[in-house]
């Protein structure tokens, strides 16, 4: 890991959070957009970060490339609950296999945060509001997730790429939050 990429990865991290934590205040989320990513700062995810620090895309896949999985993922999602992955358990009333589980409004709701914070660092010059529900959709097939939580995040998504942010983000606090 050299010192150069190290401070990089530090910058872009910072970025996001700071981006994320904007997104959670104005949703109205203060909890969640101080303590966001938290994990990220720790040696089994700095660590991994910083060796695979790419400016346009996650470090994960680096280290996936590598060794086909990524253990700063793996520790990562298991300690963010708005991670979809963060819910996946056995389905205890059905077939037992994995599913997954529903997410309280509030983590979904972060999710978006940070959805959007992501695209807008990964995609820079080239973000419109339909970044993040284009992102999701590229990857939908393979989520894993229990129906309300899809339904939920798929309206906000679409909410955002059709009215916007400022719109979406009033919406989740004054009615989403509140229900």
């Amino acid at each position: 890991m050299s010192f150069q990429k190290a401070m990089k990865h530090l910058a872009t991290v910072n970025k996001h959070r700071r981006q994320v934590r904007k997104n959670c205040f104005r949703m109205g989320l203060y909890w969640q957009g101080l303590t966001h990513d938290l994990s990220k700062y720790t040696w089994p995810e700095f660590r991994i970060g910083a060796k695979y620090y790419m400016e346009d895309q996650s470090p994960h896949n680096g280290e996936r490339a590598e060794y086909g999985y990524s253990t700063a993922w793996l520790h990562h999602k298991g300690r963010n609950k708005h991670h979809l992955e963060y819910w996946l358990d056995y389905d205890f009333y059905g077939d037992h296999n994995i599913a997954g589980m529903e997410m309280p409004k509030k983590y979904v709701c972060e999710m978006v945060a940070d959805r959007v914070a992501a695209s807008k660092i990964y995609k820079g010059e080239k973000y419109t509001d339909a970044s993040p529900l284009e992102y999701y959709e590229l990857k939908k097939s393979h989520h894993i997730l229990h129906p309300n939580t899809r339904a939920l995040l798929e309206e906000l998504l679409v909410m955002i790429k059709e009215k916007g942010e400022d719109e979406t983000f009033s919406y989740i606090r004054h009615v989403v939050l509140k229900k």
